[in-house]
């Protein structure tokens, strides 16, 4: 595959593919067929069909803001997976794996079950600080090992699913209900209002992770490489950690915890594209923007109940990631 077919794939198809979301849906109340109808109507000035006050009801006040919110979610869990994998120069981490999933988690639910902290702002700073305490946690004298990074992690994340769980536990019937709905994973809340709460923060972790994706490249070089060009590591890292903590935890604030895409989608953007960041963070956007909306029109299209998008991507993701590591035998310098 030549690389103009390959830079197609990643930054091309996710458009049809956003297009096509809109016509799908559990609605038998009108057909594909009456949606593009009316779009076509609102386009071209064609005859509207004759339930266009309905089709637009529903494209306007749920698919649309449902759709933007998977792409936004997605992109935001797949560009921070990225950024993560280049600052630890470490593969198997992603924001799931190094606990900030978790502490995202835990603030949300704190956040929604004391109705005194802002929710988003909550997320963020649990979500930095589980990152934090498994960075230091996995750091012996001044270098960080792999494997003790990534057990960091499962151990910060374990103590946060803990306090998650307690947080459950000491919640009022009501509360409980939708915190345990949201920390599955899910849209089938999504609204204009979820989208612009949510918004700002993700497009500044998008800017932030956009704007230093080429200093990654020269962290991918090791700490001895960087300070011989002038680059301080570790301020660097501080400086991507911040962006790429604020996109995750505001789509777990948003749309639960999602597990897999931060990990897998990297990894297939990389098989596809190469390891150059300046390239591979801009189409972890776009690619995982457009994995969880195929995942969610999954979820809401195969069975006659809709299934947690977060149940989804791990039992699809999961097996089609080792379907790929055994096929490619991939490598970090792959």
């Amino acid at each position: 595959m030549c690389s103009r077919t390959r830079r197609f794939l990643v930054f091309g198809v996710p458009w049809p593919l956003v297009f096509a979301s809109l016509l799908i849906g559990p609605s038998d109340v009108f057909s594909a067929q009456d949606v593009v109808e009316f779009l076509k109507a609102m386009v071209l000035g064609t005859p509207k069909p004759e339930n266009a006050d309905l089709v637009r009801a529903i494209l306007w006040d749920i698919r649309i803001p449902r759709v933007l919110l998977a792409f936004l979610v997605g992109g935001a869990l797949a560009s921070s997976g990225a950024t993560l994998q280049a600052i630890f120069r470490n593969p198997l981490v992603s924001p799931y794996v190094l606990g900030l999933s978790s502490g995202a988690a835990f603030g949300t639910a704190l956040a929604l079950a004391t109705s005194i902290l802002p929710v988003y702002p909550s997320a963020f700073l649990f979500g930095l600080g589980a990152v934090g305490c498994s960075y230091f946690l996995g750091r012996i004298g001044k270098t960080v090992s792999p494997v003790t990074l990534v057990l960091s992690g499962i151990i910060v994340s374990g103590v946060f699913t803990a306090l998650l769980t307690v947080i459950q536990f000491l919640s009022d019937p009501f509360k409980l209900q939708s915190i345990v709905h949201w920390t599955m994973g899910n849209m089938h809340n999504a609204d204009w209002k979820r989208l612009r709460d949510c918004l700002p923060f993700l497009v500044l972790g998008y800017l932030g992770m956009f704007l230093l994706r080429w200093r990654m490249n020269v962290l991918a070089l090791g700490d001895q490489e960087s300070w011989a060009v002038g680059v301080h590591p570790e301020r660097e890292k501080l400086k991507m950690l911040i962006p790429a903590t604020l996109a995750a935890s505001a789509a777990v604030a948003a749309a639960g915890v999602i597990g897999m895409v931060g990990l897998v989608v990297p990894h297939m953007v990389r098989m596809i594209l190469g390891p150059d960041n300046r390239l591979g963070i801009p189409a972890c956007m776009l690619f995982g923007g457009a994995f969880l909306l195929f995942m969610d029109n999954l979820a809401r299209s195969l069975t006659a109940f809709e299934l947690p998008i977060g149940i989804f991507t791990t039992l699809v993701g999961g097996p089609f990631f080792i379907f790929l590591l055994r096929r490619t035998q991939l490598g970090w310098h792959a």
